[in-house]
């Protein structure tokens, strides 16, 4: 890392930030520079606001499509009886948010991968730090190996 420039060790520090759940400690540990570096770029920069913001998980996803067929559905049970179908349009975004739950549900990508990886890297961090350092390295080896496929 001592070869990437301040900016460039920045875009990377804020990528690290914002895609994986590290400490600072480790962010500054991958990057070549201080946990106290790395700490003033996140506040200058408002990186917690920005991962916040990119944070929704797929279940969240999943649960707000799901809330938007209810509100369609209860908006076609309102209306008077015999009139209690759908319109075309209303017939079409069911079909789609239907077809979106579905692939999402059953669908398993990289970033599924990488999240499940996340979650275990900090549960293991809670039971055994050397082993979380460890692991994070080879995880992070084994997840370059899988995008480059």
């Amino acid at each position: 890392m001592a070869d990437l420039k301040t900016e460039e060790k920045k875009a990377l520090a804020k990528e690290l930030f914002l895609k994986c759940d590290l400490t600072l400690e480790e962010i500054a540990g991958k990057v070549g520079v201080t946990r106290q570096t790395i700490a003033r770029w996140a506040y200058a920069g408002t990186w917690s606001e920005l991962k916040a913001s990119l944070s929704i998980t797929r279940e969240q996803q999943i649960a707000y499509m799901y809330r938007q067929i209810s509100e369609i559905n209860d908006k076609i049970l309102g209306r008077n009886p015999g009139e209690r179908y759908a319109t075309a349009a209303e017939a079409d975004t069911l079909n789609k948010l239907a077809a979106a739950v579905k692939k999402m549900e059953t669908d398993i990508g990289i970033s599924d991968i990488i999240s499940t990886g996340i979650r275990f890297i900090n549960w293991l961090r809670t039971a055994d730090l050397d082993k979380a350092k460890e692991y994070t390295i080879l995880w992070d080896l084994f997840i370059k190996d899988q995008i480059a496929k």
